[in-house]
């Protein structure tokens, strides 16, 4: 495996930083906290399809991994979609690489698409205070201003994006691109839950980062805190006007990818079972949140490309196929 290095960064360690890449040949070390900010810090396997490329968010003081898939034909510029992972943030096995056909489906078409690795329990914003068990989250700042530009420059794009998440990412795709309007062209939120500042939404985030367990106050402060509404989608859906966007969900109710013989199941009924009882429940809170989500896009003549499946739980089979649903959305905005 080879690696491109920066000479100019001061090296330290790899092992000594928690969300580094791991101490195996082809890693290298970064800076400590460099007073010139976020910076490349190695890229693993360049020039292939597939890239791992780490840089070191001053924000949150670490080095993190991306994985990317590069385009077909790379002569010239080309747009960027963000792809985020769910609540494990990509450091468990339910990942877009690990659970869907993206290296594949993406295998014939002319755009960069990047993976941050790491953020689990996030919602990829920025965290008023450090949480004991997560750390820094100060992901927003990341996603938005420490990392486009070294995307850009690295991998020589068009400066053109877009942004999707599943599940919590979903959620977090559409509050980041309320608070960057001129970042993104087109947003895809596959089975999240775009409400905060309602009980039903906030219930749902404490759901999320009780698996942590995290506090939710070091989020976004109290329940009373001005944040809550600020990071709510429904209550700022008109941030989202003039952007291509995919919003879908499903009822919650078996499907047809929830059989013992679908590719994701292996004929196990115990992973069955939990898909269809747990997943279910979860499905059915993210589709109300979704209907909430597309009332206000039709109130305020907001379009969007809507689609609520009558059946389906909360799943990758059914991530992947909405990503493909929503693929030709997404190519259009990007390259228009």
């Amino acid at each position: 495996m080879r690696t491109r290095k920066l000479s100019a960064l001061l090296a330290i360690p790899a092992c000594a930083l928690s969300l580094a890449l791991s101490c195996a040949p082809g890693s290298i070390g970064t800076a400590a906290a460099d007073p010139a900010g976020a910076h490349l810090v190695s890229i693993d396997r360049p020039g292939q399809r597939e890239e791992t490329i780490s840089v070191y968010s001053a924000a949150m003081d670490r080095v993190i991994p991306l994985q990317v898939i590069t385009p077909l034909d790379n002569s010239a510029p080309r747009p960027t979609l963000y792809l985020l992972n769910g609540a494990g943030g990509g450091e468990d096995a339910a990942t877009w690489y690990r659970q869907t056909d993206i290296v594949q489906f993406f295998s014939d078409k002319n755009v960069n698409v990047v993976l941050p690795v790491g953020g689990k329990f996030s919602y990829y914003t920025d965290w008023e205070r450090d949480d004991p068990k997560l750390g820094r989250y100060k992901w927003q700042t990341f996603l938005t201003s420490e990392l486009p530009p070294i995307i850009d420059s690295v991998l020589h794009t068009s400066g053109v994006n877009a942004i999707a998440g599943v599940s919590m990412s979903a959620s977090s795709a559409l509050d980041l691109a309320v608070h960057a309007p001129d970042l993104y062209r087109a947003v895809a939120s596959y089975s999240g839950c775009a409400s905060s500042a309602d009980s039903t939404g906030r219930q749902y985030i404490k759901l999320v980062l009780d698996r942590a367990p995290a506090d939710m106050s070091n989020m976004w402060g109290p329940p009373d805190d001005p944040a809550w509404q600020e990071h709510d989608a429904v209550l700022n859906a008109e941030a989202l006007r003039g952007k291509a966007l995919f919003i879908s969900s499903s009822t919650g109710l078996p499907g047809d990818l929830d059989t013992l013989d679908s590719p994701s199941i292996g004929g196990r009924p115990l992973v069955l079972a939990n898909q269809i009882v747990l997943g279910g429940l979860i499905e059915a809170a993210t589709n109300g949140c979704t209907h909430r989500l597309a009332d206000r896009l039709g109130e305020l003549g907001i379009p969007a490309q809507v689609e609520f499946r009558p059946a389906g739980t909360h799943s990758w089979r059914y991530w992947q196929e909405a990503l493909h649903r929503s693929w030709p959305m997404l190519e259009a905005a990007l390259l228009s």
